[in-house]
């Protein structure tokens, strides 16, 4: 028997609305895993700047005084991160072989705890091998309670052998919402001890 045009038009809801689901379900999924497919694609592809892990030298360098090279600092937020986001100061001269520290700031302005993880990179390209970092809040997570505003440090170096043709280097983070929840018991656990104290 034939369908009826009725039938049809069901039929044809039906597929929209799964390939909405699937849509949906499939967004989740990617943002879900974006770090460390970032992390993949650029230690397999070396390209946009990913930076090195910690810096570790026994062996004390110089600033080289006669060189200054201008470090640039930017930050954002990947899909659906709420927090606050910034460097402290936008950009800063530097002489290569010195360590510099300068600051991050993160607030999570929601009503929940949080845990963000800032992914870096470096633009020009050519420099990552020559910007080491000594301290970063990028090795970590930051958990940050309602409200909470921190100032996250980063210590790094310009490398002396930095190639004399790359004057500019532009330091960029991502920070991405980690989805992760602090466990129930440990919230109640720490609303019973405020309260205990307000009492």
């Amino acid at each position: 028997m034939a369908s009826t045009p009725q039938n049809n038009g069901r039929s044809s809801n039906t597929r929209v609305v799964a390939w909405c689901l699937g849509g949906v379900i499939g967004m989740f999924g990617f943002g879900f895993a974006m770090v460390p497919l970032y992390d993949v694609f650029c230690e397999i592809t070396g390209i946009n700047g990913k930076t090195a892990g910690r810096y570790e030298s026994t062996q004390a360098t110089e600033a080289d005084v006669n060189r200054t090279v201008t470090v640039q600092f930017t930050a954002q937020n990947g899909p659906d991160m709420p927090w606050v986001f910034k460097p402290e100061v936008r950009s800063i001269k530097v002489h290569p072989g010195e360590a510099i520290t300068v600051n991050f700031i993160a607030e999570n302005p929601t009503t929940r705890t949080m845990v963000g993880q800032a992914v870096p990179s470096l633009a020009p390209s050519e420099g990552t091998g020559y910007f080491h970092k000594t301290e970063c809040f990028c090795f970590n997570q930051q958990q940050l309670e309602a409200g909470e505003r921190v100032e996250m440090p980063l210590v790094f170096i310009v490398d002396r052998a930095l190639p004399d043709t790359i004057h500019k280097l532009t330091l960029s983070y991502t920070l991405y919402d980690q989805k992760l929840e602090v466990p129930a018991a440990e919230t109640a656990a720490s609303e019973s001890t405020t309260t205990n104290r307000n009492g």
